[in-house]
């Protein structure tokens, strides 16, 4: 039942559509504009970098808010091998809520930046190692889309090691299931790119620049 009531929280932060509101307050639908998609690039590209770099920050932030929120809720109720899959679950409730706002149609974003709030907060062993690979792979390539799914795959890779390695201190069942969700997680990320990977294989995909 933690775990619903997690996801549900998760759910109500992700569906404050940052790109979609900063758009309409400058009067656009972003959803309409550029890619069509919600998220921190389109808006980077449609708006500029401010806007780009709010919208990464409030998505980022609404995650580490379910995250906080949830612990904060259940934490001293439910301790050990509880602590990290009630942030796993209220973040994958930030994503879905990103990606599937019940308000929009459940047209969101594709939930790359909610997923780096959730690197961030979940636990500092995955930041360093995911922003080396990001901004290696972008500043190389300049694919967002790229970079954003080898994160991905890293995230993986990283809760598997760190949590055989007893970073986490969790049980072996309790460390299954962690896995099992992230690789939800970032199997829903690798869907929600389809269209990007198709056009990558075709040597098609757009490529963004910061300056």
């Amino acid at each position: 039942m933690v775990r619903l009531i997690c996801l549900v929280i998760g759910y109500a932060f992700g569906c404050f559509q940052t790109a979609y509101i900063y758009g309409k307050l400058h009067g656009i639908d972003i959803r309409k504009h550029g890619s069509g998609n919600a998220g921190t690039t389109n808006t980077l590209r449609v708006l500029g970098k401010k806007a780009g770099i709010i919208v990464l920050l409030c998505d980022m932030m609404k995650t580490g808010a379910a995250i906080v929120t949830a612990r904060l809720l259940f934490e001293q109720q439910y301790s050990g091998n509880m602590t990290y899959l009630l942030a796993i679950y209220a973040a994958a409730g930030a994503i879905l809520g990103h990606n599937f706002p019940f308000y929009l149609g459940f047209k969101g974003g594709k939930g790359i930046a909610c997923t780096a709030g959730m690197i961030f907060f979940f636990h500092p062993y995955l930041i360093l190692p995911q922003t080396i690979l990001f901004f290696t792979i972008f500043f190389t390539t300049h694919y967002v889309s790229l970079a954003s799914l080898s994160c991905e795959i890293l995230l993986v890779a990283e809760m598997v090691i760190f949590g055989q390695m007893g970073v986490f201190g969790m049980s072996q069942g309790a460390l299954y299931e962690l896995y099992a969700v992230t690789a939800l997680l970032a199997a829903l990320a690798f869907w929600g790119h389809r269209a990007n990977i198709g056009r990558l294989l075709r040597k098609e995909e757009r490529k963004t620049y910061l300056r």
